[in-house]
């Protein structure tokens, strides 16, 4: 029996069901811990459920991948409950590894050398009535928060046919309602707006298509056309937004500014009455002033941002922002649950 437990991101969510179909028939008693590493949080959840889950089951073998496992290796090497430990190019080959019997606990190579996306195509999304298809790997930009890059690689995509072609299965098993996944999808490398035009072009019974989140920096003028002209895409928009404080961004290593947020939800706003915004923000970044804390309240009116998804900032070891002097833990808590009660005041 083999069980797949995830944590974090779609993408996550999408290649869990990569790897659900590729063990279906392994026979051994097996649970794959896929792991999150955006913040320290959602790193000590993941060795929480490693623990948890080996108290339930004693004589199951533990394989833990992602990306905590990717950056934080030996934070899985040193529990007892863990027998593998796969980074997420290792992650691509899990029935190869799985097959080994070398003794070695861990396989991670240089994530920044992989130039491949699994091109492995599955059938169906247990559990879920619509499907996430991965159509983009890696980040090639470096915002001083973050370390997804140093977890996920340098940016790779699937060529445009082979997107179709995962669609059309799903659709044909009955998913009609497709979410584009990624770690940054506006990066996609034959053009994001193609792809989605060759989607609603080549797959006649697909009845919804939504994206992963989207970088406002890099939204353009022809998906946005496809946006207003299309019914089937639908009008909900993620939006990685983080602050709405110019000087905030540009130590953040954003690409955008508050007025290019404000700009893209009237535009897509023009021309779909019905369309509706969330947003990813950060709370308490180093040179987060009170005032610009509240130029990021500012914005969540500005823009008609619905739907919040609030951080308090999490200093990761490896990036440039950990190294700057930080604000203290109670002021970032309360500045994000001062956003976040900015989304029910909305609602």
């Amino acid at each position: 029996m083999v069980k797949v437990v995830t944590f974090g991101c779609r993408l996550n969510a999408f290649e869990s069901e990569v790897i659900q179909e590729k063990l279906h028939a392994f026979s051994d008693d097996l649970i794959v811990v896929n792991t999150c590493a955006v913040t320290s949080e959602a790193e000590r959840q993941c060795r929480q459920a490693v623990r948890k889950l080996k108290k339930e089951n004693p004589n199951a073998r533990i394989v833990v991948t992602g990306c905590s496992a990717e950056v934080h290796a030996d934070s899985f090497l040193k529990m007892q409950e863990v027998d593998l430990v796969l980074g997420n190019k290792e992650k691509a080959d899990i029935e190869k590894y799985l097959a080994l019997s070398d003794g070695v606990k861990v396989k991670s190579g240089n994530i920044m050398e992989e130039n491949r996306i699994d091109g492995y195509m599955i059938t169906g999304f247990e559990g879920r009535q619509k499907a996430f298809v991965q159509i983009q790997q890696g980040c090639n930009h470096r915002c001083t928060y973050c370390i997804v890059p140093y977890a996920r690689g340098k940016s790779r995509s699937a060529p445009i046919e082979d997107v179709v072609a995962q669609v059309k299965v799903l659709v044909q098993n009955g998913l009609t309602k497709i979410c584009l996944t990624g770690v940054d999808i506006c990066s996609y490398q034959y053009g994001l707006s193609n792809v989605v035009r060759a989607l609603l072009e080549n797959v006649p019974d697909l009845t919804e298509l939504s994206f992963g989140s989207l970088d406002p920096a890099a939204v353009d003028d022809d998906l946005i056309a496809l946006i207003g002209e299309n019914q089937k895409i639908l009008p909900y928009f993620h939006l990685s937004v983080q602050s709405g404080d110019d000087f905030v961004l540009k130590k953040m290593a954003r690409r955008h500014r508050r007025a290019d947020v404000i700009d893209l939800c009237n535009k897509i706003r023009n021309l779909r009455k019905d369309a509706t915004f969330g947003a990813d923000f950060i709370c308490g970044f180093p040179f987060e002033t009170d005032e610009a804390f509240e130029n990021t309240c500012k914005l969540v009116d500005e823009a008609g941002i619905d739907k919040l998804h609030v951080f308090p900032y999490c200093e990761r070891d490896g990036t440039l922002a950990a190294k700057m002097e930080q604000i203290d833990m109670h002021i970032r808590r309360r500045r994000a649950e001062v956003l976040r009660n900015l989304r029910k005041n909305i609602k």
